[in-house]
């Protein structure tokens, strides 16, 4: 690459660097407000909340990456195209497909990052927050041993503890289970503890009452109790039951051993090869919209109302690519033999790409307007 092509790939990267850590941010936030919420609810600590998050990164920035990679094309072509560089090229005799070489290397270099995103970072970090979402499921004590906080192990259950002696013991322990719709039951206790049996955890409530409230009928039942045995093992998810995460699959095994998978019964050849192919038309996705960004811009001479048509177009046409492919991955999981459906939009954004590249190299202007002379001639 030339020193001129070195620069408008450092242009393409600094960009798209500065784009994805925006994107990624936007969505880390919305992301991060309902994990704080849940974990620090249920008296997980700080660090189990920054873990999760980070956890999450890899599968944000799949999200955000090609739309990144596409706003870094169109934004420094246009900038490029307003500072008159790329017009100066023009005039030199360069073509459009030799100024399209740093936006083809940036676009393999995105493809390359997804490529090792969808292939090995996002499959572990997916069984990594699979497995620690499950440590902290089992782990009912510690969701519960919080004092002076309301607390919610699970949905309609709420949870509270005054204090919390040194021997264990809990004081002053309010629970109240509205799982039922048709009734809500109120737990208080003077004292309380914590007692494992093999697999299950009880709370005993000791000097305490039992209020009953009938949904229906709005009759309310006390019953006080000299001490009072509640299974609290329910309030876990029970991780052996899960199913495991079809993205949390190493690509390997889904290539290797898709009749074992399916013979599971876990999910379907089509859902496996969907998922399979999927993750390399990411890859490719990623050079098709930047070709088509740069590609777009390309087209028509210079005009003092810049390029918001051609911007606009382009735009178009990534929702147009990202659309596509949401509607051919129903076919393939009905039908897994359908795989090369799932690189079709890659295939018509490549193809427009370069149908654009061959129009600003050789636009239809000139070609008509030669035939209409000829024609002109002709006819005089």
């Amino acid at each position: 690459m030339s020193r001129y092509d070195r620069y408008v790939l450092s242009q393409y990267l600094l960009f798209f660097g500065f784009f994805a850590l925006i994107l990624v941010a936007v969505f880390w936030i919305n992301r991060a407000v309902v994990l704080f919420d849940r974990l620090i609810g249920d008296g997980q600590s700080a660090l189990v909340f920054l873990e999760f998050t980070a956890l999450a990164l890899p599968n944000l920035v799949r999200m955000v990456l090609p739309v990144a990679a596409f706003a870094a094309s169109v934004w420094v072509t246009n900038r490029l195209n307003s500072e008159s560089e790329l017009t100066v090229l023009r005039a030199t005799g360069t073509s459009p497909w030799q100024m399209a070489k740093p936006a083809l290397a940036f676009g393999l270099i995105t493809a390359a990052m997804m490529s090792i995103l969808t292939h090995i970072l996002l499959p572990a970090s997916i069984a990594t927050l699979e497995q620690r979402e499950s440590e902290v499921a089992r782990n009912v004590t510690a969701k519960l041993l919080s004092e002076g906080d309301f607390l919610h192990p699970a949905r309609g259950v709420t949870f509270y503890i005054g204090r919390i002696d040194p021997d264990g013991t809990l004081n002053d322990v309010f629970l109240s289970d509205r799982r039922n719709p048709e009734e809500s039951v109120t737990y208080t206790g003077g004292k309380a503890y914590l007692v494992r049996d093999d697999d299950k955890t009880h709370l005993v409530m000791v000097d305490g009452m039992s209020q009953r409230t009938d949904t229906e009928t709005r009759r309310l039942s006390s019953t006080i109790f000299s001490d009072f045995s509640y299974d609290i093992s329910s309030l876990a998810n029970k991780a052996e039951t899960r199913t495991r995460n079809i993205r949390a699959i190493p690509s390997l095994e889904l290539l290797r051993e898709t009749p074992k998978l399916i013979a599971e019964g876990s999910y379907s050849a089509g859902a496996l090869a969907e998922e399979l192919h999927l993750r390399f038309a990411r890859a490719l996705v990623c050079l098709a919209v930047v070709l088509i960004g740069f590609a777009s811009l390309m087209l028509g001479g210079f005009s003092r109302f810049g390029v918001w048509r051609q911007a606009f177009l382009a735009f178009v046409l990534l929702i147009f690519v990202e659309g596509l492919r949401g509607v051919v991955s129903e076919p393939v999981l009905q039908d897994a033999d359908l795989w090369p459906l799932i690189y079709l939009p890659t295939v018509i954004g490549l193809a427009v790409g370069l149908l654009f590249l061959q129009l600003a190299a050789k636009p239809l202007g000139p070609i008509v307007t030669r035939h209409r002379h000829q024609r002109r001639e002709r006819t005089a």
